[in-house]
């Protein structure tokens, strides 16, 4: 069985836009309008766009995409509810997997979720038993597409074994690097690695008095670009030195940031550069 490519394999997208954060917060401030955020995204040739149930905001995703729909490869995930303002719950089982479906399409005002993500493993519900619900969305035409996410490298083999799985989203940063022994069973599946949070959630941003702060300090003053432009071009350097479908998936409200933003997939790194980040001890 094979996946049906949601965007041209000769010419992918270079980058992700995150929406987490995204919010009408009836902001006068032109930079952090959620519309005009999304719009220059999508402007910009940014076109992959990332929400989720957990976090609240698919209705204003939708508003901000109506009319540009077929610019945009949409992405969504369910599975994971708020428990208070600090805990979470899990639900993976095949009726909540239509539920969750049912209720982001209507929250999104779409026909079809391109991209649709399992949010996090369940202790609970075999994964074979979600991916097979997810099978079934896509022969509804529901979905097209299946992806992962905060799951170990065998879930990733048994959900395969199941229905080929498109994406796999997980944090990956010059903070975060656990995702990386995962990377060789992605590769070997054609799966593509969404890494979110590539700037350490903002930490990457700010200069800090370690080894990894100064590498980074230095080679966004020799690029002339700030630090997190230069962190984020690290995950795009990966992707190129690896040959693998890497996707950073970057998160921002601010019309200036994502701008930054884009540029890194431009930056390209020396090798002492490259070495001197990944080597780097972030502590």
């Amino acid at each position: 069985m094979t996946v049906e490519p949601l965007w041209n394999t000769d010419h992918p997208p270079r980058q992700g836009l995150g929406l987490m954060r995204l919010r009408d917060t009836g902001d006068a401030d032109a930079d952090r309008d959620p519309a005009a955020v999304v719009h220059a995204a999508l402007d910009l040739g940014i076109n992959v766009l990332d929400t989720a149930e957990m976090y609240g905001n698919e209705e204003l995703v939708g508003r901000t995409i109506a009319g540009r729909r077929d610019e945009v490869t949409l992405c969504t995930k369910f599975g994971v509810r708020w428990v208070g303002s600090e805990d979470f719950s899990v639900h993976a089982d095949a009726a909540s997997v239509v539920a969750s479906c049912e209720g982001s399409l209507r929250r999104l005002g779409v026909d079809t979720i391109d991209l649709y993500y399992l949010h996090h493993r369940s202790e609970d519900t075999p994964i074979e038993e979600t991916v097979t619900a997810m099978a079934d969305l896509i022969d509804a035409g529901k979905i097209r597409a299946i992806g992962l996410s905060n799951v170990t490298e065998e879930d990733v083999r048994r959900a395969h074994a199941v229905h080929p799985v498109f994406a796999v989203q997980e944090q990956w940063s010059l903070t975060s690097r656990s995702v990386e022994p995962m990377l060789p069973t992605l590769a070997e599946r054609d799966v593509v690695l969404v890494a979110h949070s590539p700037t350490g959630h903002g930490v990457l941003h700010r200069s800090t008095g370690t080894s990894l702060g100064a590498a980074l300090a230095d080679i966004a003053d020799a690029h002339g670009v700030a630090a997190g432009t230069v962190a984020l071009a690290w995950i795009h350097e990966q992707g190129r030195r690896r040959g693998q479908r890497i996707l950073p998936l970057p998160g921002t409200t601010s019309v200036n940031h994502l701008r930054a933003n884009v540029s890194a997939a431009d930056l390209h790194l020396d090798d002492a550069q490259f070495d001197r980040l990944t080597s780097a001890d972030p502590t």
